[in-house]
């Protein structure tokens, strides 16, 4: 059995809010925070930590896009929204700030369930991806870094590129530090020397 989960309900209704929280309670989930519109939501998320977020509108206008993209930028969840109304320039712009699973024709009670599974997974696997990302340009930016400092290096000692690597290399042994690191100081020593020469 899915660990229950803490649930963040915006919506303006409140008669279909009641029925949407029967259904979650039913399934287990918590609404811990209820709200009737998404002006609020980055805050209201950071103070609450709910695991996902439910929108349930007839369709996101603008300011609740652009609560939702600052949600996705400075605290992501899943976000699930219930929409009324299929508007194909809608669905992409929700989808691009952010939301994990954008339902039309609102709320049904039965498909509560696996509708946040999906959105939880479809979340999930995004956050992969994007840490993946970050760690392979954090991983580029330092393989540059660490070549500028060879040609550096290399110029400076009159050396070969096997051998301003091994300079670099003994430097981050000997200091403690990671390669990039060194790398990065031998660039700014360097490159003020050359600065200074002109």
């Amino acid at each position: 059995m899915p660990e229950p989960l803490k649930i963040l309900l915006v919506d303006d209704e409140l008669v279909r809010t009641t029925m949407v929280e029967e259904a979650l309670t039913q399934e287990g989930h918590e609404v811990i925070c209820h709200l009737t519109s998404a002006a609020s939501l980055n805050a209201m998320v950071e103070r609450h930590g709910p695991d996902v977020v439910i929108i349930d509108m007839e369709s996101p206008d603008r300011d609740t896009l652009d609560s939702m993209a600052l949600l996705n930028r400075e605290n992501p969840r899943p976000v699930v929204f219930f929409a009324d109304q299929h508007d194909p320039d809608t669905l992409q712009a929700a989808l691009k700030s952010g939301v994990s699973a954008y339902v039309v024709d609102g709320l049904v009670p039965s498909r509560v369930k696996s509708i946040i599974e999906v959105a939880v997974a479809r979340f999930d696997a995004y956050q992969s991806l994007r840490q993946e990302l970050d760690r392979t340009r954090t991983q580029l930016a330092e393989r540059k870094r660490i070549e500028r400092a060879k040609g550096l290096l290399m110029k400076h000692q009159d050396c070969d590129e096997e051998q301003a690597y091994r300079m670099l290399r003994k430097l981050a042994m000997d200091r403690g530090q990671r390669i990039g690191d060194v790398a990065d100081s031998v660039i700014d020593i360097l490159e003020r020397l050359d600065k200074g020469a002109l």
